[in-house]
């Protein structure tokens, strides 16, 4: 594995943690309920903290292949949860039925950067982070 690949994986886990403990500290200690769309992208971004640990300790050629799709589906998810967020995409067809509203904005920082946003900044740096690391293969 070049070095280059292990500085992005590791840049990815870094991410990563701080995504997942980001998530613990506004539901655990702010005591934020997360809506439904919140529990989806907390699926997808804590096991790529494990996976990618798991790489870092023991180098594997094929880490992209094992957390792509799971950064993906957790951008699919994020980006998804940004349109509603930014109301182009109508709380109608939201499946946060029961329990918060995803639509629910805990935080505000300078006007437009809300925990939906976090996550998606997230996604993407982790999601370009493996793309080179793929490219650098």
């Amino acid at each position: 594995m070049r070095k280059s690949s292990s500085t992005f994986i590791f840049l990815s886990f870094l991410v990563a943690s701080i995504a997942t403990l980001g998530s613990l500290f506004f539901s655990e200690v702010m005591q934020f309920v997360p809506c439904s769309m919140c529990w989806y992208q907390r699926i997808f971004m804590y096991p790529l903290v494990v996976i990618l640990l798991i790489n870092l300790l023991y180098p594997d050629d094929k880490v992209v292949k094992y957390s792509m799709p799971i950064v993906l589906v957790g951008l699919f998810f994020a980006i998804y949860h940004n349109l509603l967020m930014f109301k182009l995409i109508p709380e109608s067809v939201v499946p946060c039925v029961q329990g918060v509203p995803c639509s629910t904005e805990y935080i505000n920082w300078f006007g437009f950067i809300n925990i939906p946003l976090l996550s998606l900044i997230a996604y993407s740096l982790i999601f370009i982070f493996l793309l080179n690391v793929k490219k650098g293969r």
